[in-house]
């Protein structure tokens, strides 16, 4: 298997790298980056051309470990016990399959995605450990050991919001998506929108890479966020045009919600603009 570019999704030499890497050597890959730089969409399109089928574990903040391998619904079982329900002497009607249970008995090899895993407590990825390696797990409740008929493809995703164990990163192959420069976000737009027009594409870039160096700024505008942006203005002719004649000392461009995500952010450019403004008044 050799993962590349799709007809949806633009990756990096580096990014292709990793992916093959990861799949060589049989580990987890581990893929950070700013938020909205297509690291979820990555093993959405890897599972797309290898034209097998996505597992998606989504992690919350009060995710555990345990509930990716089973639960065990021991409150259903006692009150189906007290009503004489049928079955109630059976443990495994009482068991729901996590994700791990769902890659690991699949009829062929998955892509696990364990999305967002800094959301979870610290000790979370440690507590994946030894299923990850071993690819197998114990049901203490039936006595019976789950182990994958197909190794899975992991991917695991981090906006780096706190430090991941060193046992777990030992475990796993590393990439971080560095931020597209102009040239690779020229054949993002391009694959999005094949039909642009490119006076479109290069106003909007280059305020959209503006914005991403005023200093200060909060939250910079992200890959998907521009591409949010552009089908905006697509669809609006006067924001379009604003955007064309825009005064460059205005630093709020046109549909700007689709960029800038915050008060604090919005208050900022307009207190640069207003600086650029009252700098231009002064050379007069």
């Amino acid at each position: 298997m050799a993962f590349d570019s799709t007809s949806t999704y633009v990756a990096t030499d580096a990014l292709k790298q990793a992916v093959n890497a990861a799949v060589t050597l049989q580990r987890p890959l581990l893929i950070k980056g700013e938020p909205g730089t297509g690291k979820t969409l990555l093993a959405e399109e890897l599972a797309a051309s290898l034209g097998t089928r996505l597992i998606t574990w989504h992690i919350k903040s009060s995710t555990k470990a345990a509930q990716g391998l089973y639960e065990y619904d021991a409150v259903s079982r006692l009150r189906d016990s007290q009503l004489g329900v049928e079955g109630v002497e059976n443990v495994a009607n009482y068991i729901k399959p996590g994700k791990l249970w769902e890659a690991f008995t699949a009829d062929e090899r998955v892509v696990l995605l364990i999305d967002e895993i800094d959301k979870a407590d610290i000790e979370f990825p440690n507590d994946l450990l030894q299923e990850l390696d071993r690819m197998e797990f114990h049901v203490y409740e039936t006595g019976e050991t789950v182990a994958a008929r197909h190794r899975p493809i992991i991917v695991i995703t981090s906006n780096n919001e706190k430090e991941l164990p060193d046992a777990f990163l030992r475990r796993c192959f590393f990439h971080y998506i560095e931020f597209p420069d102009r040239e690779t976000m020229q054949q993002i737009v391009d694959v999005h929108f094949p039909d642009i027009a490119p006076k479109l594409v290069g106003e909007a870039l280059e305020v959209f890479f503006d914005l991403r160096q005023a200093p200060g700024l909060k939250k910079k505008p992200s890959t998907s966020e521009l591409v949010d942006w552009l089908k905006l203005l697509m669809s609006d002719d006067l924001a379009r045009e604003a955007l064309y004649q825009r005064d460059p000392v205005k630093a709020i461009p046109p549909l700007a919600g689709a960029l800038v995500k915050n008060e604090q952010d919005t208050h900022l450019l307009e207190r640069l603009a207003f600086m650029l403004r009252r700098q231009g008044n002064q050379r007069r």
